[in-house]
């Protein structure tokens, strides 16, 4: 079961190389993957370039586990020696554009879904959602379904992991700032440096430290990254203008961290969104514990995926190698997406299949 599982992931996913599918523009790569759950006799949904499925034998009485990837891609980088869309398969790996970010987990988690889809019997749903605009963090992507999904107990997001357990994920919070003064002669006791009062707010975002830090990431990290200020050398500028890079840990929502910074600066602050909000499971979620008794190790993951868009419990889990994605020459190990198989359906059957 598991060989035929893996080889027809391995086709899907070379089938997917093979369509360019930048965000924004998946509407050909959602297609190809309703015809091939269609195919083997799953209902399928879709909004725009999302589409989703669930078990045969849904129970709306039972909890649901969301298995989502995503099937955009970045544009291939100009160092590319290789047809980014040519998928071509040279010393047990396969080549490609969105190979290894995310197609790997995508089409590991399609052969998951199908493993379970005609089981009777399990502890809880399964709902598929193979969704869009992932890489741009834009909001016609899992955003955009998740109300049309239902309650959802807790999710398994499909990111190139090495198949290691990532229960935590960083938030992020973008802040444009503004510093008010008074315009002034600078020859003058005149005006009121809006530089000057910009400084101290900086001073403050340099030296904060949160009370709550975060058992993986430790203490929440603020950099100021872009700063504006003045017109001429002899006018003290009325505004000075600076961008905050927030990244968020578990240990705080992102209102929370937004309410605590505008305590204790005197600039105005607005946040270009909250919606990127840092994600983690508890270490003794039955999903990790799963894992956990299968060898695998957890840890806090640095890089934002479609985690940020979820309110409930969610692991990031799934084959290949973070540090691969958006490299020239993108590649994942056939193995990997036999091993990602493997795994989801070991760690899923230590939850979802009862007890004797």
């Amino acid at each position: 079961m598991i060989d035929k599982l893996v080889q027809d992931s391995t086709v899907l996913l070379r089938d997917l190389i093979r369509i360019p599918s930048f965000s924004k523009e998946e509407n050909q790569t959602g297609d190809a993957i309703e015809r091939f759950l269609q195919q083997r006799g799953v209902r399928t949904y879709r909004k725009l370039n999302n589409v989703w499925a669930y078990n045969k034998f849904f129970d709306p009485s039972k909890p649901t586990i969301l298995l989502n990837s995503h099937h955009d891609t970045v544009k291939p980088n100009t160092g590319y020696t290789r047809n980014p869309f040519s998928p071509d398969i040279e010393d047990g790996k396969l080549y490609g554009l969105g190979s290894n970010d995310a197609g790997g987990c995508l089409v590991s988690l399609i052969a998951t879904f199908l493993h379970f889809y005609a089981a009777e019997g399990l502890q809880y749903n399964f709902c598929l959602a193979a969704t869009a605009e992932e890489e741009i963090s834009g909001t016609n992507g899992l955003e955009l379904v998740i109300p049309d999904l239902g309650p959802l107990d807790f999710a398994i997001v499909g990111e190139p992991t090495l198949m290691q357990l990532a229960v935590a994920e960083r938030g992020l919070m973008v802040l444009d700032c503004i510093a008010h003064g008074k315009a002034g002669h600078a020859a003058r006791e005149e005006g009121d440096n809006a530089i000057y009062k910009a400084l101290k707010d900086i001073e403050w975002f340099i030296s904060y430290r949160f009370p709550k830090e975060s058992e993986e990431f430790g203490p929440i990290k603020m950099s100021v990254t872009v700063i504006h200020a003045g017109s001429q050398h002899n006018v003290v500028p009325a505004t000075c203008e600076f961008v905050v890079d927030i990244r968020v840990t578990d240990a705080y929502r992102n209102e929370e961290v937004l309410d605590i910074i505008r305590q204790h600066v005197n600039c105005e602050v607005k946040p270009r969104s909250v919606r990127l909000k840092p994600s983690s499971i508890p270490k003794d979620h039955p999903v990790v514990q799963a894992g956990i008794a299968l060898g695998r190790t957890t840890y806090g993951s640095p890089t934002t995926s479609d985690q940020a868009l979820l309110d409930i419990p969610s692991l990031k889990l799934g084959p290949g190698d973070s540090a691969r994605s958006h490299m020239a020459d993108e590649f994942i190990y056939v193995d990997e997406i036999r091993e990602g198989v493997a795994l989801y359906i070991a760690i899923l059957e230590k939850v979802v299949i009862p007890k004797k």
